[in-house]
């Protein structure tokens, strides 16, 4: 015989609300409650997801991926249900993100690589994705970008951030944009990269002066943020740094100092740079850095006049971790193209 109504008749599906007691036993069962929420993170297998995931579900929340690597190994066990991004099938896509509160969204590729990778196919992706998040009544869109986007820019990673900017701006959803610069962490690339070279090669060459200026976030910070913008349903853009500010020259000796590999640092022209971070992918099987990179860097668009929204200290995280800090290569050409290892291990 089907047990009375409770109280509480928002949805009879798990983690939404429950309309019958026998629901609610049912989700006692399968430790998820009335009172948790569906949270969507992308690529919580990956890097930035992964920490706010881990963030969400510290809360209590139910949390979901989406993901091009379903096959990856799952860092949470049966806690996170994975599924696959269905960019080609939107109202799969629509599904998959039915009934979530919140959208948190890292998606995106750091360079173009011939056909595998390009800024314009997650700029279409992404504007998908947020169709499909307004289809599904998503309440709000938690979206990471980087600083001094611009729509004119004339280096595709800056206006391809712009765009859709726009496209989430323009969309109605509640939402809430994270301008990180540099994102550092145990599974970072490009700090984890500069202390490898600084451990392999006897000096270390910074493109012209190495004066321009950026301010590393560290990724729990950034995660933190992300699960605090999205408990508001007040529209915003942030700044997402951290609470110091290196020239380049100044954050290539200070990771030095704290590996233990001091090395003359010396300036060189960008395109001799370039050339020897060329050799370097080559030898790895990768790309270390791209001419874009490189004029981003050197134009200043990874620093902002802004107050910090992270505590973190790369300084200190630095020293904390000196045993491990570019020990091991990290190949984000191997991330993309193994979806099955632990992304930390690639």
């Amino acid at each position: 015989m089907r047990l009375k109504p409770t109280a509480i008749e928002l949805s009879p599906r798990c983690g939404l609300g429950v309309q019958y007691a026998s629901d609610f036993i049912r989700c006692r069962k399968l430790k998820t409650l009335p009172s948790q929420k569906l949270h969507v993170v992308t690529g919580a297998f990956g890097y930035s997801g992964k920490y706010i995931a881990a963030r969400l579900l510290k809360e209590g929340q139910r949390v979901r991926t989406l993901t091009n690597s379903v096959q990856r190994a799952n860092p949470f066990g049966g806690q996170v249900e994975a599924h696959p991004f269905n960019f080609d099938a939107p109202d799969k896509l629509v599904e998959s993100l039915r009934g979530a509160t919140v959208l948190y969204n890292t998606y995106w590729m750091r360079f173009n690589y011939k056909t595998d990778f390009k800024h314009a196919a997650a700029v279409e992706n992404t504007r998908k994705l947020f169709d499909a998040a307004k289809r599904a009544g998503v309440e709000r869109i938690v979206h990471v970008s980087i600083t001094n986007p611009s729509e004119d820019s004339p280096l595709e990673y800056f206006s391809g951030k712009a765009k859709l900017e726009r496209a989430l701006i323009e969309s109605g959803l509640s939402y809430a944009i994270l301008r990180p610069t540099v994102i550092f962490g145990k599974e970072d690339i490009l700090i984890h990269n500069i202390a490898w070279t600084l451990r392999h090669l006897p000096v270390f060459g910074v493109f012209g002066d190495g004066t321009y200026k950026l301010q590393p976030i560290y990724v729990d910070d950034l995660a933190a943020l992300a699960v605090t913008q999205g408990k508001s349903r007040e529209n915003r853009i942030v700044d997402a740094i951290g609470p110091e500010t290196f020239t380049y020259r100044e954050l290539v000796r200070v990771i030095g100092e704290s590996i233990g590999a001091r090395r003359p640092i010396i300036g060189v022209p960008p395109w001799f740079g370039y050339a020897v971070g060329s050799a370097i992918s080559r030898l790895q099987g990768d790309v270390f850095i791209t001419r874009e990179e490189i004029d981003g860097l050197m134009s200043g668009l990874l620093y902002t006049d802004s107050p910090p929204a992270g505590a973190t200290r790369l300084t200190d995280w630095a020293r904390a971790n000196a045993a491990t800090l570019g020990v091991k290569y990290a190949s984000e050409l191997a991330r993309r193209k193994n979806r099955a290892a632990a992304y930390e291990s690639l």
